[in-house]
């Protein structure tokens, strides 16, 4: 079992919930993907799309309805800081995932997140969890709350 996958469901145990993580035994890099494997509508998929703070040199987290894009000035407005792409190599360092594993908990390093709207009108999303064959089903308002995130549109 990869690290990643350890820190998700240990993040998941530690704030006390029973979660099923399922080894889709396919590629879930895209909303898509993951959607096709879940058997959701693609807009349950929390998709975790991180950009870099031009300010700050942070990453920083949107969490976002799988169908939706991020709007970058809706983006950099929330963050107060314009926004720039976030490398592979910021995303392991602040976050401990690869790029098409990103997980919305078990993070290395504390983050600063908002949450899509769209997410929170669903009983529950899936999210990645830690790699691109694991994804996990949850309430999105725990989401929230597991990761502090403002629920904000930034969205085009």
């Amino acid at each position: 079992m990869s690290k990643s996958l350890k820190r998700v469901k240990a993040a998941l145990r530690d704030a006390g919930l029973e979660v099923e993580i399922m080894e889709t035994g396919a590629d879930t890099r895209t909303a898509a993907q993951a959607a096709a494997v879940a058997g959701c509508h693609v807009d349950q998929i929390a998709k975790s799309i991180i950009f870099r703070g031009e300010a700050s040199q942070q990453a920083i987290l949107f969490l976002t309805a799988g169908g939706n894009r991020v709007s970058e000035s809706r983006a950099s407005e929330l963050a107060g800081e314009a926004l720039g792409k976030a490398d592979a190599a910021l995303i392991r360092a602040q976050t401990g995932f690869a790029i098409g594993g990103v997980s919305p908990v078990g993070h290395l390093n504390p983050i600063r997140a908002f949450m899509d709207p769209r997410l929170m009108e669903f009983d529950t999303v899936w999210a990645a969890a830690g790699t691109p064959h694991h994804i996990f089903r949850i309430a999105p308002d725990v989401v929230q709350r597991l990761t502090g995130a403002q629920v904000a549109g930034f969205t085009d």
